[in-house]
């Protein structure tokens, strides 16, 4: 059964941010942060690696519910469905790109970092929206400052968020999740850690809603 962007954001208080450089990564990657209760998962197009690895997990971690994110044009969002991507998050909006994903029917979650692209968007019927670049867009005072004039928007705040803000953004009250990266950082997928980001995944959760 098909969810939509409200009820995948309301899955796991954290969506990992995944970019992964080697495919052989992909499957053990997602079973350790599935394993630390973070289910949802969003693989960024950023490597030659990213379309294929969300056709792997798809195939092979049932748990995990597998979305493609840094979707900027219709050519990168036709491939991420073709490849198996149950979810689509966009760093920004245009039209074009918003009504295309929108006929689609696959759920949406496009970014925003001002009150009149959230606005734009609301007009197009979306309530749930990423936060791009949170800390950069001005973090948690400017999630404040939207929320109090636009408050049916939903939000994921994504972009600096980390062990040590990730709490004062969960916290808020148009937030339903936080996109993070560190606890599949770079280092840790290269050395096949598998084990600590497990860990970190478990600790991110504590941290978020603890």
């Amino acid at each position: 059964m098909s969810r939509t962007i409200k009820e995948i954001m309301a899955i796991s208080p954290i969506v990992p941010v995944m970019v992964i450089n080697n495919v052989e990564h992909a499957v053990p990657l997602a079973h350790a942060l599935v394993k630390g209760g973070l289910k949802v998962l969003e693989i960024t197009l950023r490597t030659p690696a990213a379309l294929e690895s969300i056709r792997r997990i798809r195939a092979e971690v049932p748990d995990a519910i597998v979305g493609a994110g840094t979707i900027i044009n219709i050519e990168t969002l036709n491939k991420a469905i073709d490849a198996g991507a149950e979810f689509i998050v966009s760093p920004g909006t245009t039209d074009k790109m918003i009504d295309a994903a929108l006929a689609t029917g696959v759920p949406l979650l496009p970014g925003i970092a001002n009150p009149s692209q959230a606005m734009n968007l609301l007009e197009k019927g979306i309530t749930e929206m990423k936060f791009f670049p949170a800390e950069a867009a001005g973090g948690v005072p400017m999630l404040k400052s939207i929320g109090a004039p636009i408050p049916q928007i939903s939000f994921c705040p994504t972009g600096g968020v980390s062990q040590k803000n990730v709490k004062e953004y969960y916290n808020l009250s148009n937030v339903a999740c936080v996109g993070g990266s560190w606890m599949c950082a770079a280092s840790l997928v290269d050395a096949e850690d598998w084990d600590e980001i497990t860990r970190l995944s478990i600790e991110a959760i504590v941290l978020a809603t603890g």
